[in-house]
């Protein structure tokens, strides 16, 4: 069924639902009619035998039983709700007012020998009907009787009947109907749908300047929510891949068209910078900028690789590791004044990823510090919160309102950047491990501050 058109899905198992309803009615309802018509039958036995009796008591009179003659004793007694009646005399034989078989009639006797209570219910077969009956004890005019009421089964069948057929023909008409407003449903509901549809195929096709927009707050109207905010992601995304590329080919073209004109003016005997000593250094500095941005490219493809396919959670000792890149830092400038306060601190992720970022961090340090820099390393106060908290600071200038919001992007450098993927590559690895990195103007200086998951 999947394969066919969601309306017809629907109407199926819309009509799937009315048949079996159907069909658990047709079973449940005549026997539950049944149940019910029984006890309504007895009870109009009950109350038909009850005026009957009022009857026996005021009609006949004390010498008629003496005597033993009834009047009209062949007649039958028969009430105006198709209950009838007949009297069986105690310590006698006679019947009065019966048409039914000797065989029942007998079999009606024996029941009365077991009555123990004045009114008794009773069922029985006659041939192939069925009959209800009760009997019920009195005396009339000092002489014990037996009235025995009844009725024929024909009469609740007919009423069973009848309400089944009833039902019968209104489900019929019902699942006949269900058809139109099966199919405004399945339209109602599959139109959206055949919308999204159409909208995704324009996102597979990179067609994404039309917003999506539905009007509903059902399911269908969160699911086209969810696919604009994909279309909104797919915009930024293409935005910002069409930057990267303009900023990648930027980065990686200045520093060949450098090498290029050098050699090339080396190799008609001019040098730019003088003499060929510095002209060369020059092309040497400039293949060392193309290769550092080379690698930090492919640095970050491989964070976004790492981010789907088996993240690290290695132990790292963050404190120990610090102390090991400053070592190798320190020669750069010498003139700087470090300050390392490190508790014993053990976080999560891979510790050459966490030198990548000490390194970055670091170099970002020793351009912009005058003359100190600062290193605190300490795990959270509280028991329950496992994280190490690091704050890198130094007394250089502060960063620009402009610049301090975006400083993690993609080729955003300083006054004194280099390529501009250094702390993009820092705020990559953090979010790997679920950390967090902001960066504050201070009253003197620029602090960096991390929030990194400890083990």
């Amino acid at each position: 069924m999947k394969n066919l058109p969601l309306s017809m899905q629907i109407w199926l198992v819309f009509a799937a639902i009315m048949l079996s309803i159907s069909i658990l009615l047709s079973i449940l309802f005549p026997w539950t009619l049944r149940d019910f018509f029984t006890r309504e039958i007895y009870a109009t036995i009950e109350s038909a035998q009850s005026l009957t009796l009022n009857r026996f008591n005021n009609e006949f009179s004390r010498e008629t039983w003496k005597t033993g003659i009834l009047p009209d004793r062949k007649q039958q007694i028969q009430d105006i709700r198709t209950v009838n009646h007949f009297i069986l005399i105690e310590d006698s034989q006679e019947v009065i007012a019966s048409r039914l078989p000797v065989e029942f009639l007998y079999t009606v006797r024996d029941h009365i020998k077991d009555q123990t209570s004045d009114v008794q219910r009773y069922s029985g077969q006659i041939g192939d009907q069925k009959i209800f009956y009760v009997v019920a004890k009195e005396k009339v005019l000092d002489q014990n009787i037996f009235l025995v009421s009844y009725m024929w089964d024909s009469y609740r069948e007919d009423l069973v009947q009848t309400l089944l057929r009833r039902l019968v023909f209104i489900m019929s008409l019902v699942f006949i109907l269900s058809w139109l407003p099966s199919l405004g449903l399945a339209k109602y509901l599959s139109k959206p749908l055949v919308t999204l549809e159409m909208r995704v195929k324009k996102l597979a096709n990179r067609d994404w300047q039309e917003p999506i927009q539905l009007q509903r707050e059902d399911e269908i109207g969160r699911l086209g929510q969810s696919m604009e905010q994909l279309r909104n992601q797919l915009i930024k995304q293409d935005e910002a891949q069409q930057s990267f590329l303009q900023h990648t080919s930027h980065e990686l073209k200045t520093p060949v068209m450098v090498i290029r004109s050098y050699t090339q003016a080396i190799q008609d005997g001019i040098y730019p910078k003088g003499n060929l000593t510095t002209s060369v250094r020059t092309i040497e500095e400039e293949a060392m900028r193309l290769e550092k941005s080379i690698n930090n490219l492919l640095y970050l493809t491989k964070l976004d690789y790492l981010a789907t396919h088996n993240p690290s959670n290695e132990q790292v000792a963050m404190d120990q590791l610090i102390k090991d890149v400053v070592e190798r830092f320190r020669w750069r400038r010498s003139e700087l004044n470090w300050t390392l306060k490190l508790s014993p601190t053990f976080v999560k992720g891979n510790i050459d990823q966490w030198r990548v970022v000490l390194e970055n961090l670091l170099d970002n340090q020793t351009r912009y510090a005058q003359s100190k820099i600062l290193i605190s390393l300490a795990n959270s106060e509280y028991p329950n919160e496992k994280l190490a908290y690091l704050r890198i600071w130094n007394d250089g200038p502060s960063i620009s309102a402009e610049n301090i919001d975006d400083i993690f992007g993609k080729f955003q450098k300083g006054p004194q950047g280099e390529v501009g993927l250094g702390l993009a590559i820092v705020h990559r690895v953090i979010s790997l491990v679920n950390g967090n990195i902001r960066v504050k103007n201070e009253v003197e200086g620029v602090s960096f501050y991390l929030e990194i998951p400890s083990s």
